[in-house]
């Protein structure tokens, strides 16, 4: 996801009402998300739909590790020879 440009991804719900069509195509050209305020504070954010897949790609990527990190700290992890005999005997080599 491109960062976000303070004076261009900004925009109060009054302008997002009257231009939302413009305001997805920018969100879809730039990558970058558009922040939607209303009475001065952030309400919503815009997201174009891949950004926004490759976003949740990488949370669940990030818990995946912190699973590993938090297993490995409790003693749950295995050494690597054993974790391949394992996989190896799984798949029926």
């Amino acid at each position: 996801m491109q960062r976000l440009k303070i004076d261009q991804d900004i925009r109060p719900m009054s302008e997002f009402r009257t231009g939302i069509a413009s305001f997805l195509k920018q969100v879809h050209d730039t990558k970058r998300p558009m922040i939607i305020t209303q009475h001065g504070k952030g309400v919503a954010v815009l997201l174009d739909v891949n950004e926004y897949e490759s976003m949740q790609e990488k949370i669940e990527l990030l818990q995946d590790i912190q699973t590993s990190v938090s297993q490995l700290e409790s003693g749950a992890g295995m050494e690597n020879n054993d974790a391949k005999a394992m996989v190896l005997k799984r798949a029926g080599k």
